[in-house]
């Protein structure tokens, strides 16, 4: 080798566009530069991987960091340590904070906040609304941006667009895949009545039920088609909308989340209370089983956490004054590990789901696999850890996670970023590195 590189990964099992397959990785300025027989390459630092699997970086292409304007719940740098923490590799965080992300300045004042305090990679989506529905397509353009974000149904923050002539105007006035959290305004407001006065969080899968989410699904379809707009549907929870997806594929990319797999109502309210309260909801077994059978079907493109942390205190207010969310970054790879485990996951599913995919849906550049030329970025997990999942080792503000207690097979044991060690053995190293995330369409030159 002409030159040393400057960490060289020996001994794993490494996860390559050719499979699972015994080879070393070398990682120099880094980029990816050598994958094979390095046991004897110059290095200036060196990472055993015997017993551990190598994977490409995990992306997470749903987060909520709650900076600026609700930093007592979570921040970029706590958010991106519990990413790092995770086996998370880079995250794309989302539009609803205080002020909202509209303009290039919000957009600029948020990586300048990232800027020595994020531990992971990031960029940053862009809201869609009619206040800036008409600069869109020059917004989702910039250095650090992610795409455009649209809210169909009220959540958490003011983001909001419930009428298809404003919607119809934001899928026009763009060419990048438009991300969409898809529940109907009109729907939510006329049966808002069901939980008014104080009811129990059961009651939020009643409130916020599967016609909510299907009419604004099939109307964002036809929108988007009009628009000859692609567009990514997030966190997908019902059989309807994903038996409804399967037909539009050449339009639609489609997300669900570690805890709709995992979590099944009514037992999770009973056990959890207002702490299983999100939007959309966890829905019965019915729906989980649909959610799992277009995982397998290829329906599924992404799994995306939506880490959405609130404080404690918060999410002990009566339901339905509770906020919805909950964390969920930091627990994305050892749930769907565990999953693997128990059958329902492949390796290669895993992958495509977690890095692969994202990279395919953002059309980012350098990232998603690990290849020669990529950025060095590494998930090294030993498949056979048997692990419980404990709040404290959460490294959220908030504190908490709905999976306390839980056993888990599986388990992130380094994290790398271009080359760089963050975590291993669940201790962060060294300081942030992190840097935004280059995506396809704006590179230079």
């Amino acid at each position: 080798m002409p030159d040393a590189f400057d960490l060289v990964v020996t001994g794993g099992r490494t996860f390559t566009p050719m499979g699972l397959i015994e080879a070393d990785v070398g990682i120099r300025d880094g980029r990816i530069a050598a994958i094979g027989a390095l046991a004897t390459a110059d290095a200036a630092e060196r990472i055993d991987a015997r017993g551990l699997t190598v994977l490409p970086g995990v992306i997470d292409t749903q987060v909520h960091f709650r900076e600026p304007g609700a930093e007592h719940k979570e921040d970029l740098a706590t958010g991106t340590a519990g990413a790092a923490l995770g086996g998370v590799t880079a995250i794309f965080e989302m539009p609803n904070t205080k002020p909202l992300t509209l303009t290039g300045d919000d957009l600029d004042e948020k990586l300048r906040r990232a800027a020595g305090r994020a531990w992971v990679d990031h960029a940053f989506f862009m809201g869609g609304s009619a206040a800036n529905a008409d600069r869109l397509r020059a917004l989702e353009r910039l250095p650090g941006c992610c795409g455009v974000k649209v809210f169909m149904g009220s959540s958490t923050g003011d983001l909001l667009v419930e009428d298809d002539a404003t919607l119809a105007e934001i899928l026009r006035n763009g060419v990048r895949r438009m991300a969409v959290h898809a529940e109907d305004e009109a729907r939510l407001k006329a049966r808002r009545h069901l939980v008014d006065g104080g009811a129990p969080p059961a009651r939020h899968p009643d409130w916020r039920d599967e016609q909510t989410a299907l009419i604004a699904t099939r109307r964002l379809l036809a929108l988007a088609r009009a628009a000859r707009r692609k567009v990514h549907v997030l966190h997908i929870t019902t059989a309807e909308e994903m038996a409804f997806l399967a037909g539009h594929k050449d339009l639609a990319t489609v997300e669900t989340t570690p805890q709709h797999l995992t979590l099944a109502a009514p037992e999770c309210y009973e056990r959890l209370g207002s702490y299983a309260q999100m939007n959309p909801p966890i829905r019965d077994a019915r729906h989980r089983e649909a959610l799992w059978r277009a995982v397998a079907d290829g329906i599924v493109d992404v799994i995306g956490s939506d880490h959405a942390p609130h404080t404690k205190a918060e999410k002990d207010r009566p339901y339905p004054e509770s906020p919805s969310g909950m964390p969920g970054v930091q627990t994305l790879l050892p749930l769907l590990l565990d999953h693997m485990a128990q059958g329902r996951l492949t390796l290669p599913r895993l992958v495509d789901l977690t890095s692969a995919g994202p990279q395919r849906i953002y059309d980012i550049a350098g990232k998603g696999r690990i290849a020669l030329g990529y950025d060095g970025d590494l998930t090294i997990v030993d498949l056979a850890a048997r692990r419980r999942i404990e709040n404290s080792w959460i490294a959220s503000k908030s504190g908490w996670t709905p999976f306390d207690g839980m056993w888990v097979t599986g388990w992130p044991v380094a994290t790398v970023i271009r080359g760089h060690v963050v975590m291993r053995d669940d201790a962060l190293l060294g300081a942030p590195a992190g840097r935004p995330v280059r995506f396809a369409d704006c590179l230079p030159g």
